[in-house]
C-alpha cells in the first residue's frame, strides 16, 4: 500500500527576490534526521532522493519532494512524513541553517 505523494515548490524566484518556506519544512525540534547530501552537478544527489522517496512511499509512508525553483525535473528535498526525516540537497547555492 502506498502512501501519499505531494509535491511541492518551497522556493521561487519573485519580484522582490528569491523567496523560501524551507525554514517551515521540518523543524531540528521535531526531526528524527535531517540528512544534507552534497556534490557536484550531475553526480546523483536528486537521482538518489528520488529513489529513497519512491522506496518509502511504498512502504507506505506519505512523501514530500521539494522541486527546485529553476528546474522542476531536480530535486532539492524529500521529506519522510511518518519518519520525521529529511533528506537535502546542501550544495550551493542551498542552505540549511540551524
Amino acid at each position: 500500500m502506498n502512501g501519499k505523494i505531494v509535491d511541492v515548490f518551497p522556493g521561487g524566484n519573485t519580484s522582490k527576490g528569491f523567496y523560501s518556506f524551507y525554514r517551515y519544512i521540518l523543524g531540528q525540534d521535531e526531526a528524527r534526521r535531517i540528512i544534507c547530501i552534497k556534490g557536484g552537478p550531475g553526480t546523483g544527489k536528486s537521482s538518489l532522493m528520488k529513489k529513497i522517496a519512491k522506496t518509502f512511499n511504498e512502504k507506505g509512508y506519505d512523501i514530500e519532494r521539494h522541486h527546485c525553483s529553476s528546474d522542476n525535473n531536480s530535486l532539492d528535498g524529500v521529506v519522510i512524513k511518518g519518519l520525521n526525516v529529511a533528506i537535502l540537497d546542501g550544495t550551493a547555492p542551498h542552505v540549511a541553517v540551524s
